[in-house]
């Protein structure tokens, strides 16, 4: 088709050599001798802007200013490096859009407000299509290259190499050299002076590991647009300009997505930082979860954009990922909610790492929280991986998020012990929880409580203010030696579950129950000397 349509107007532009302007034809008779009358008498060897402007409804604008639009509308099309399907457009005079049943036909999908209408005898190029050139023409040649325009030779002149003129050439080159020193510029500025600002704050594993990578990504997110914006200026051959312009659509994204990968270790590192300031540790779990998905969104979404820059139609292929994510969520349902599961573990902290808890059959500590499953180590060692949705869906007994933790116990004393030695020793009791230091003072009973088969029972019914489980058993242990001392000190029998047979005692034999001290201000004495052994040590 394109060379087709190469010798088609090579041959007319031979046959129009030597012929002057006013003896020039042009036929409208249909939506292709439309089309080829605006583009032929626009080439370098056929240059007749008049003439094609001829293709244009023309309502209340002068002659210069409808050729005017009749070039911005060829270099419309050929600095977004649209290429006409010549084929395919229709050679009948009295060609009907289905669409519309109008006498219609869009020339380009890519501008679908250029199309080619009707009027008497001859299509053009409709009048509200032309209205449109100047603001598709801004678009195209933003910043004010359209006056580049101006200023470059319209048609052919000096030299020619690799199918280009020689003012093309110099523009290729003078870009490269922009380029070249903007890209050492911006890298230059982001090493010196960025880098050494994190250097004197102390960031030196971010400047060496995140930001001088990141560099170059940065130089050339600016460089790339630069290039999108001056090389529809060049006017490069329709073909060439085509593949030019996607090429560098295509690969900006790339660098979009690189910079903004290693902004996310980044922000991943900041969020690391605050998360060694909380006492919880399931951020420093959440921080490397929130890094992969913000990568994983960063690629899926620069894909994206390189597949719609390289002219696929994403629409389709959004649509079916949505049809596609219904299935796999249907088909995936306990996974998603294991995932859910995961965020409100996060949101809600109903648990940490390292917190001692209970949830049904499990019981154990924290180990780690994932996005599907936690795992738990038991008290047997062993490792259970309990799915996130299951979890968050029971009752979660967390004792790691005590502030106390209780220690209850009966002190079973003998039956023959009196009443003034119980009530000592009650006391001696709670000068013990008194002066230790991790039991909680403000709240203990320590009675006399029961009366058992075998035993006259002491509740001792005590507070720790300990974080772990060991400390408490420490603390268990130095409580209940002194305990044991003290029933020691002061003569106090423990019980265990016996049976004893009263006989009557034998004149030259002594009774076997001790005699026990039934002076209330020795047995005082006695408690004073205890705890003030105990102040000593």
């Amino acid at each position: 088709m394109r060379i087709t349509l190469l010798i088609l107007l090579l041959g007319i532009s031979g046959l129009l050599k030597g012929q002057k302007k006013d003896t020039v034809s042009y036929n409208l008779a249909t939506p292709y001798d439309a089309v080829i009358t605006h583009l032929q008498y626009l080439q370098p060897d056929s240059y007749y802007p008049e003439i094609a402007s001829k293709a244009l409804k023309n309502e209340g604008r002068s002659n210069e200013e409808i050729v005017s639009l009749s070039i911005k509308l060829k270099q419309i099309f050929d600095g977004s490096g649209e290429e006409i399907e010549i084929d395919e457009i229709p050679r009948t005079p009295n060609y009907i859009d289905s669409t519309n049943n109008r006498a219609r036909y869009i020339v380009s999908k890519k501008f679908p407000d250029l199309y080619l209408e009707k009027y008497g005898s001859r299509w053009k190029y409709s009048a509200k299509s032309v209205k449109k050139i100047d603001a598709l023409h801004a678009d195209i040649y933003p910043f004010g290259t359209a006056k580049l325009l101006h200023l470059l030779p319209p048609n052919s002149g000096g030299f020619k190499l690799f199918g280009l003129w020689g003012w093309q050439l110099a523009g290729i080159l003078i870009l490269i050299i922009i380029c070249v020193v903007l890209h050492k510029i911006f890298t230059l500025v982001i090493e010196k002076l960025i880098i050494q600002i994190l250097l004197r704050m102390g960031y030196r594993k971010l400047a060496d590991e995140v930001v001088i990578p990141v560099a170059k990504p940065i130089s050339f997110l600016i460089i790339f647009p630069i290039l999108i914006v001056f090389v529809p200026v060049l006017q490069l051959p329709i073909s060439m300009s085509k593949y030019v312009i996607i090429a560098l659509k295509a690969i900006w994204p790339v660098f979009a997505i690189v910079f903004f990968y290693r902004l996310v270790d980044i922000f991943s590192l900041y969020l690391s930082k605050m998360a060694e300031k909380t006492e919880s540790t399931l951020d420093d779990q959440l921080v490397p979860l929130l890094r992969k998905v913000l990568k994983t969104f960063v690629v899926i979404v620069g894909g994206l954009f390189i597949l719609d820059n390289l002219e696929f139609d994403i629409t389709g292929l959004i649509a079916g990922i949505s049809i596609g994510g219904l299935a796999f969520a249907l088909a995936a349902q306990d996974t998603i909610k294991n995932f859910f599961g995961s965020l409100m573990i996060f949101v809600d902290r109903p648990f940490q790492v390292g917190d001692w808890i209970t949830s049904g059959d499990v019981d154990g500590t924290v180990e780690e929280v994932g996005f599907r499953s936690t795992r738990i180590r038991t008290f047997r060692n062993s490792v259970m991986y309990i799915p996130n949705g299951v979890i968050t869906n029971q009752m979660i007994d967390n004792h790691g998020l005590r502030v106390y933790r209780r220690f209850m116990t009966n002190i079973s004393l003998t039956y023959d012990t009196p009443p003034d030695l119980i009530e000592v020793f009650v006391d001696g009791l709670k000068e013990i929880v008194k002066k230790h230091p991790k039991t909680r003072k403000d709240y203990y009973e320590i009675h006399f409580n029961n009366m058992g088969a075998s035993s006259l029972d002491v509740l001792f019914y005590i507070f720790f203010e300990v974080p772990t489980w060991t400390e408490e058993l420490r603390s268990r242990h130095e409580v209940l030696l002194e305990v044991v001392k003290l029933a020691e000190n002061l003569g106090v029998n423990f019980a265990f579950p016996t049976q004893t047979l009263h006989v009557e005692t034998f004149p030259e034999k002594k009774g076997n129950s001790p005699e026990y001290t039934k002076n209330t201000p020795e047995l005082r004495k006695k408690l004073e000397e205890f705890l003030a052994t105990k102040r000593a040590q």
